[in-house]
């Protein structure tokens, strides 16, 4: 049962991850409900005294790592990832791994546990915007990007911001259960749990190209989202035998054709969710996809969420920028 709460903070580190995990464990809400506890939550740094923060502000922190040492969850805040987290952060971690405590981080954070070696082999996620970055500099850490966190032995990584919000909950919901994860979450006017993964919030535009025929027929294949299109026609257009053209379709775009397509119909679909009042076998129609319950399997299966669901999530605020 976690009773004690270290997060680490180091240079340049973000103030508004470090709340959300401040939020959840560090203010007392124990007269909030049946069985919520009060932790003993403990700011620590390498060099006690104080820490800039990535805004320009600074944060005076007079405890150093040794508060961590004995800590029930040690949480990394996130930082300049491409800067030299000390040693000893790195060992703070592997320490507390090794005795058995939960090890946590928000969003870059997941780089010094990459390089604390307790991300080799494990799942893993951070923000879409560096995990490549992470998974091409720490290739032995299985980095998924579509998701809002993932908790692998004892180890929880999430993506950015708000999503830090969303691994803490879901500690205290593994710890404590769900009423009190409900408890905390309604005294911080947030959900308890949001639907889908981090996968919704991702701009994937179509990719470059390193051939003009190439080019010329992803932007041929989006405007004619509503067709079958068979390998055998499209290698026909750029003037390939099929198999070349599937090998060289794989190499530009990272996918085979058909899923390459889906792809695209499913951001077609993001769109017209996000700006028109079309109802969903409407948009099924206008984005390729044919029939609602085809629209249905491959948001899911892409997006980690439902049509109706993106609607509600993105709808109002882009319609209000309108």
């Amino acid at each position: 049962m976690i009773k004690s709460v270290a997060m680490i903070v180091v240079p340049n580190f973000s103030i508004f991850e470090f709340g959300t995990a401040f939020e959840v464990f560090g203010v007392d809400r124990s007269d909030r409900g049946t069985g919520v506890p009060a932790f003993d939550f403990r700011v620590c740094t390498p060099a006690p005294g104080e820490v800039p923060m990535k805004s320009g502000l600074s944060l005076h922190v007079g405890l150093g790592l040794d508060a961590a040492a004995d800590a029930d969850l040690v949480i990394m805040t996130p930082y300049g990832r491409d800067e030299d987290v000390p040693e000893s952060v790195l060992e703070a971690l592997r320490a507390a791994h090794a005795r058995g405590a939960w090890v946590m981080s928000i969003c870059s954070g997941a780089f010094a546990l990459a390089r604390a070696g307790l991300l080799d082999g494990r799942r893993c996620t951070t923000h879409w915007h560096y995990s490549q970055e992470l998974a091409s500099r720490y290739p032995a850490a299985r980095v998924d990007e579509n998701v809002l966190y993932v908790e692998d032995s004892r180890i929880i990584t999430s993506a950015g911001t708000a999503a830090g919000i969303d691994a803490c909950l879901h500690l205290v919901r593994v710890e404590f259960g769900a009423s009190v994860a409900a408890a905390i979450a309604r005294d911080m006017v947030v959900p308890p749990h949001r639907d889908g993964g981090q996968a919704q919030f991702i701009d994937r535009p179509i990719p470059a190209c390193g051939s003009e025929p190439m080019k010329e027929l992803l932007q041929w294949m989006v405007l004619h989202l509503g067709q079958d299109h068979s390998v055998n026609e499209l290698a026909a257009r750029v003037h390939m035998s099929p198999r070349t053209f599937a090998r060289r379709f794989r190499s530009e775009t990272g996918a085979t054709p058909a899923a390459w397509l889906n792809s695209q119909r499913v951001l077609r679909a993001q769109e017209l969710l996000e700006t028109t009042d079309l109802n969903i076998d409407e948009i099924a129609r206008e984005s390729g996809f044919g029939h609602s319950v085809l629209l249905r399997h491959h948001f899911a299966k892409v997006l980690d969420t439902s049509p109706q669901s993106y609607r509600r999530t993105f709808r109002g605020h882009l319609a209000a920028a309108v």
